[in-house]
């Protein structure tokens, strides 16, 4: 083991499904940089994301807390500036922070002139270096150093975008009109490459590369929308034939309620498309781990790569995220460091995205702040099959639908979700109906198992500090 702390770099994509890598044994997808990173370290099969959707996660990342403790269950809002941070824990053990790209902890969409005043938050959130992008609906009303880039190649460069992007309000995948050298992956991808290569500062850097995709609107750009052709994609999940025999309360939730505008074509296109954005990615994370070698640092550089939360992809008769199905709220998790973290391993604890802030820390020797409701996975490095807990938890507030707090917890076996009255919505035998066909909440012969997993569901609150 290198006695130097390491540099540290933290790869996070938007919206991508825990199943989307090749080396999750995706059928189609290629993710050749991905498959590498974790052909060197450990990747954790069953992670979940503690909100499927965007900055509620974000928040809970970086403050290793569930939206139930910092308050943030959707889009809206931000932390206080001073929220401890795993960032606040690096700077004061001498590392560098930089942050490229998206970070959404905050509402983009309320910023009215640029990114960049908003730099000072950024800063006491914990970054030192900060070239900020807005995700790809936000960038319409919301300026950055990328639209300023896209602005100094023409006004007719900015004006496509946002043309292309106001024209898109029924679902849809076509390509983007920007090149792929102009498209904002590419250009979060390109910047992180050149802050590597002018990295001069005599201490240990952690830089935090936020990509804007897979996320939707599907609008991979140029050779990567044809990539993948639609016939070849493999089919989603279909909707549960079951459906309009559930109860009431459950038939009407936004969040359930299939898509019937959505065709097998428009769908295929969709799936096409969002592997093309993935690809992308991959091949600029190669760009990126290759500019990392040669600057020296690939035998001491620790990899985390995780999203946010998944995306349906036409499972279940619907698109993007918000709900408790597996591939919305199941997402990618690797970690690596050579010498230190094990190679070509993989775990099916029932790992969480909050636990990556406990885990570095205790990999860097550093103390776990005691708020940190996250565990740390090092165990794990030992022991792949060492329990950490129970059920995982996740919770959501769609604002834009009711507002009512929804809570879920799952495992291997079992997934149980209800709403903040209690009223529970959701109940699968996942080792016997792994894709969600038949949802049990209605069935007198599982009102036994809904009772012991509402109890289950009240201690794992309890255990994580549940306050309304």
């Amino acid at each position: 083991m290198n006695n130097k702390p390491p540099n540290i770099l933290i790869l996070m994509t938007d919206q991508q499904r825990q199943d989307c890598l090749g080396c999750a044994g995706h059928s189609v997808l290629k993710t050749p940089n991905l498959d590498r990173i974790a052909a060197t370290g450990t990747r954790f099969t069953e992670a979940t994301t503690v909100s499927p959707v965007c900055m509620p996660a974000r928040a809970s990342f970086v403050n290793s807390l569930y939206p139930h403790n910092h308050g943030m269950w959707w889009n809206s809002g931000e932390m206080p500036p001073d929220d401890p941070t795993m960032f606040h824990l690096l700077k004061e053990a001498g590392y560098f922070n930089a942050h490229i790209g998206k970070a959404h902890y905050y509402v983009h969409e309320g910023v009215t002139d640029h990114l960049k005043n908003r730099e000072p938050y950024m800063r006491a959130r914990g970054f030192d270096y900060i070239h900020e992008t807005t995700g790809p609906f936000a960038t319409l009303v919301t300026r950055s150093y990328m639209t300023d880039e896209w602005e100094r190649k023409g006004e007719r460069l900015y004006r496509a975008f946002k043309d292309d992007y106001a024209s898109r309000q029924v679902i849809t995948a076509r390509p983007s009109p920007l090149s792929v050298e102009d498209y904002s992956d590419s250009y979060v991808g390109r910047k992180a490459v050149e802050f590597i290569e002018s990295y001069d500062k005599n201490q240990p850097v952690c830089l935090f590369v936020g990509f804007g995709g897979p996320h939707d609107p599907w609008d991979a750009p140029g050779e990567y929308a044809a990539m993948y052709e639609p016939s070849s994609i493999p089919p989603p999940i279909p909707p549960s034939e079951h459906f309009k025999s559930l109860p009431k309360h459950v038939q009407t939730r936004p969040d359930l309620t299939p898509n019937e505008s959505l065709t097998p074509e428009i769908i295929r296109a969709i799936r096409a498309n969002y592997y093309g954005n993935i690809s992308l990615i991959d091949d600029w994370i190669g760009k990126i781990l290759q500019a990392a070698a040669r600057k020296g640092w690939d035998d001491n550089l620790m990899v985390v790569f995780w999203s946010d939360h998944g995306e349906l992809l036409g499972d279940h008769g619907r698109t993007m995220k918000c709900t408790f199905h597996e591939s919305s709220v199941r997402v990618p998790l690797v970690l690596s460091w050579p010498g230190v973290i094990p190679h070509n391993v993989t775990s099916d604890a029932l790992a969480e995205i909050i636990d990556v802030f406990p885990t570095v820390a205790d990999l860097l020797g550093l103390d776990i702040p005691t708020r940190c409701l996250g565990k740390s996975l090092t165990p794990l490095f030992a022991n792949p099959d060492c329990p950490l807990r129970d059920f995982q938890l996740s919770e959501i507030a769609v604002a834009v639908w009711n507002g009512v707090r929804n809570t879920m917890i799952g495992n291997r076996k079992y997934k149980y979700a209800d709403d903040e009255q209690g009223t529970g919505y959701m109940l699968f035998n996942l080792e016997a109906d792994p894709d969600e066909q038949r949802n049990l909440i209605a069935d007198p012969e599982a009102r036994d198992l809904e009772n012991i997993l509402r109890e289950e569901l009240l201690k794992r609150l309890l255990e994580a500090q549940y306050t309304m």
